[in-house]
């Protein structure tokens, strides 16, 4: 039996922190990966596709966002089985009443809307969901798998959403828990999870398939997907990590000390390309040639990569002679240029100086581009 494993599509989410263009484009591709996923079961004819929970990202998605989906979908003709996660919870009302009356469920689609086995003799599998009917829950409600009983023969693959207890890095211990080892207490054959964006294996039978698409600056290897074959029940998983993102979301700081340091960020920039989402946090010290000459290799990398993200307030600007002299202004500018270098100088003054000659050497620059 062969299975794939994904979670977290959060299908809807929307970046408002990006340009409209770049978070249209960050949106979309969240539906297309589906369909890159719908076309690799069909490549690998694998038995059925388990989505681990937030398959939408909030449950006030448009009809169209959802009817959207489903179509995505429509690549596989197999079996989905779809957990609610808590982005998008099975409540009384909610994304998934939307689509039963949109008329969106076809019969090859089952909702995991409750704690109850679905058997699919056909693929030889039954499938024990543990979904979350609330937002956050302090209980584990991957427990109710222990307790469900299945035809003989037929795999035991548990559905879960949320936190494995004191396994996850950086020492997460929310709410939504799991027991790492409900998989051998609900004698489990694989339990797949989400929650966790990245992918990771909890141990032989349990894996966190990440998110398909990445969304965050976090190196936690997302953008995956997990072939899974089982050879009988109580067989040792099999499990196939395959990459199916179409973003790369990386962030780099850089510390200027020498006004050659800018060059060099802009070499290690110019190794990306339109697959990647890239934020830079910058500090350290430049003059104003360099800043100038920084900000003109952001623009340039902004319109080559898919986004750009980067804050200026941690660098500390130093005004150089060479600066001041290409400042080049007449009469009464040039007196205010001379006394904003004396007041540099001035401690308690060379702030505020540094900042004004900023500003008057951006506006001198603009009026040469325009001239």
């Amino acid at each position: 039996m062969k299975l794939l494993h994904t979670a977290d599509w959060q299908i809807g989410r929307t970046y408002a922190f990006f340009e409209p263009d770049d978070a249209a484009a960050l949106s979309e591709a969240r539906t297309t990966a589906v369909e890159r996923i719908a076309a690799l079961a069909t490549e690998e004819r694998v038995d059925l596709v388990v989505v681990a929970g937030d398959v939408f990202d909030a449950q006030t998605v448009t009809d169209r966002t959802i009817r959207r989906l489903f179509l995505a979908m429509q690549g596989f003709a197999g079996p989905w089985c779809l957990l609610p996660g808590n982005h998008d919870a099975a409540l009384a009302e909610s994304v998934w009443t939307r689509a039963h009356r949109l008329g969106l469920i076809t019969p090859n689609i089952h909702l995991l809307l409750s704690p109850a086995p679905i058997l699919l003799p056909d693929q030889g599998v039954a499938i024990l969901p543990a979904p979350l009917t609330q937002r956050q829950t302090n209980d584990d409600l991957s427990a109710a798998l222990d307790a469900m009983e299945t035809p003989p023969g037929l795999l035991r693959i548990g559905v879960a959403h949320g936190a494995v207890q004191g396994v996850l890095p950086e020492g997460i211990d929310s709410s939504n828990p799991i027991a790492p080892d409900r998989a051998e207490i609900a004698r489990l054959d694989y339990l797949a999870l989400g929650d966790w964006h990245g992918c990771k294996e909890i141990n032989a039978r349990t894996w966190y398939s990440g998110t398909p698409e990445p969304e965050r600056y976090v190196d936690n290897d997302p953008g995956q997907i997990l072939l899974v074959e089982i050879g009988a029940p109580g067989a040792t998983p099999m499990v196939e990590r395959h990459p199916i993102g179409q973003f790369q979301w990386v962030r780099w700081e850089q510390e200027f000390q020498v006004a050659e340091d800018v060059e060099a960020l802009n070499e290690r920039l110019s190794t990306l390309d339109g697959r990647f989402v890239v934020r830079l946090d910058l500090s350290g010290v430049l003059d104003i040639t360099a800043r100038q000459r920084l900000l003109e290799n952001l623009a340039a990398v902004s319109a080559r990569v898919r986004a750009l993200e980067y804050d200026l307030s941690g660098i500390r600007l130093q005004p150089t002679d060479a600066d001041i002299a290409n400042m080049q202004a007449d009469g009464y500018l040039s007196d205010v240029i001379g006394e904003l270098r004396d007041r540099s100088a001035v401690p308690d003054q060379k702030e505020a100086a540094t900042e004004a000659l900023v500003i008057l050497a951006d506006i001198l620059q603009n009026q040469q581009g325009a001239a």
